[in-house]
């Protein structure tokens, strides 16, 4: 089983977005199970967990496990193909993200198109070194850092712009013989608490107050509202 396996393909997408078929997965993700099996567990019809677990091996979602005797019956032990997925923007090919329309460092729009970008490559990699037999060379930085102030974290982009244009510029070799491009991304934001991921609803008061820009230099443009 792997550890995240990443969709591309829209139907397989719809078919794991379904909250029956979600559900299925997670409990598969957790250890092999049959049709029975699941069926006790959430409550169905065997036949109708074995209509929408043909529909998620079909698109590669899960995978025959092994097979058991249970009376004169023979089950099929089914189990997820990865632990955890993620969609690719591939899936929606026609209207993904496309970073290079527009280039504002302050947007988290902009953040974002970058980021379903970093997913599309990493996905098309993946699948492509899956295919292959090979592995990947990649790096990946993940950190945290609490700012004093909106003036600290200015000083911090500043420098960390400086300090990675300077490491690009020292590697760079345009020409290269069998060198290969590497994408360098490099992104900052507010830390998401759980608790803030289901934010409430903002109060009468809070909607009637106007919009008008911060002060603070790093916080997103009103537009992004």
């Amino acid at each position: 089983m792997l550890d995240v396996s990443v969709i591309e393909d829209a139907e397989a997408a719809a078919v794991s977005l379904d909250p029956i078929r979600a559900g299925l997965l997670a409990e598969l993700a957790a250890g092999p199970a049959s049709a029975a099996m699941l069926a006790a567990r959430v409550g169905l019809p065997r036949q109708k967990v074995n209509y929408h677990l043909k529909a998620l091996e079909k698109h590669g979602l899960v995978e025959l496990a092994g097979e058991r005797r249970k009376g004169n019956v023979t089950e099929r032990l089914m189990r997820a193909t990865a632990s955890s997925y993620v969609i690719s923007p591939l899936a929606l090919a026609a209207v993904q993200p496309d970073p290079g329309r527009f280039r504002d460092q302050l947007s988290a729009r902009w953040l974002l198109a970058v980021a379903a970008r970093l997913v599309r490559d990493t996905g098309a990699l993946i699948t492509g070194a899956d295919r292959a037999g090979k592995r990947i060379a990649t790096y990946a930085l993940d950190g945290e850092v609490r700012f004093a102030s909106a003036a600290q974290r200015a000083a911090f982009v500043e420098e960390l712009t400086r300090g990675v244009s300077a490491l690009i510029t020292k590697y760079h070799d345009e020409d290269a013989v069998g060198g290969r491009p590497h994408r360098v991304v490099v992104a900052l934001h507010p830390t998401v608490k759980p608790a803030e991921a289901a934010a409430p609803e903002p109060s009468a008061e809070a909607r009637a107050l106007p919009d008008t820009p911060s002060a603070d230099p790093g916080a997103p443009d009103p537009k992004e509202h």
